[in-house]
């Protein structure tokens, strides 16, 4: 059976801009508001961001019918232009901590991010995660793309 250690998603994608501004896009909370929620129907309505290693970070998404689904955590690592890894975890569960590594690298096209999240309690979980970080990240991908 895998531990919580060894359950993990990533996902790589292209982004049509440079890894500096990549890099902003996740430690801006104005920018954070334009594209951190996984589905278009659902508005960022609190980013707020202390971009330092030991830093803290709170995202409240709000879905059309009014749930809303908040999360915080910890700066681990900020290299501008290359990496970001905070901790991640939902506030209305705070026993479930995880860690998300976001890998920035500079290619012709703009810049490769390659996105980590590990420490997962179970698949269900993961995969939930995953489909909520392939719909973040594919916002950001069209935040860049005009």
């Amino acid at each position: 059976m895998a531990t919580a250690k060894d359950i993990s998603l990533s996902l790589v994608r292209t982004i049509k801009t440079t890894p500096e501004k990549v890099f902003a896009a996740w430690i801006t909370p104005e920018t954070l508001k334009n594209w951190m929620a996984p589905r278009d129907d659902m508005e960022v309505i609190v980013a707020e961001t202390d971009p330092r290693i030991g830093g803290r970070y709170k995202i409240v998404m709000r879905e059309r019918d009014g749930r809303e689904h908040g999360v915080s955590g910890i700066y681990k690592e900020l290299e501008p232009g290359r990496r970001i890894s905070f901790t991640w975890g939902w506030i209305t569960n705070p026993d479930m901590e995880t860690l998300v590594t976001i890998d920035l690298r500079k290619i012709d096209a703009g810049t490769e991010l390659t996105l980590t999240h590990i420490k997962f309690a179970d698949d269900q979980t993961r995969d939930m995660h995953m489909q909520g970080w392939t719909g973040c990240v594919g916002r950001l991908e069209r935040l860049f793309a005009a």
